[in-house]
């Protein structure tokens, strides 16, 4: 079996099994999006739960992987990375996992994916400058495994990470932007 066909089954049955957030869950969240430093009580009391209701739903999100680490809300210019950088990486399928591997020890890469395509990973760089850049690239490329690579400089992130229409829409709610979208008709 591919590496790649092993990858797309394990997926399949990881979402098969992940169970799903709920209003409560999608409430907390929501509430965490708007205020990611609310503490437990000041949660449960926003959206009128209990305490230990929230403090256990937020424990179980926590086990099934639906809050991840914070790491997100780094600005990596704010920290001297003021390039991102897309990478499309194509790999001998024979090395597919010792290439990522190997690229999870590059600090620059913040960011892979594995794909179905034309390329076989994407990979999301934080670069100082464009010399820094030339150097992770030619990290990547010595990558036993790694065949080429091809690089798109960000010009600028024109759709921030959001996920807070994705929770508003599966909770029923009318997005703030829905009204920008309907047709000059429907107004």
């Amino acid at each position: 079996m591919s590496d790649l066909l092993s990858i797309v089954l394990h997926l399949s049955v990881v979402l098969v099994t992940m169970r799903t957030v709920d209003d409560s869950d999608r409430s907390i969240l929501l509430a965490l999006i708007d205020k990611p430093r609310s503490s437990i009580a000041a949660l449960a009391e926003r959206l009128r739960l209990a305490r230990n209701t929230v403090q256990a739903r937020l424990g179980s999100m926590e086990e099934r992987g639906v809050l991840r680490n914070y790491d997100r809300r780094v600005h990596t210019p704010a920290i001297g990375y003021p390039l991102t950088v897309f990478m499309a990486t194509h790999v001998d399928q024979h090395k597919l996992e010792s290439v990522a591997a190997r690229l999870k020890h590059v600090p620059e890469i913040i960011q892979a994916h594995g794909l179905a395509g034309q390329a076989d990973i994407l990979l999301r760089l934080a670069c100082k400058d464009t010399d820094d850049l030339y150097r992770i690239n030619k990290t990547v490329l010595a990558v036993d495994g790694v065949v080429r690579t091809e690089t798109w400089l960000s010009v600028g992130e024109l759709i921030p990470f959001d996920l807070s229409r994705i929770l508003r829409r599966d909770r029923g709610e009318a997005s703030p932007h829905d009204e920008s979208q309907q047709s000059p008709s429907e107004h």
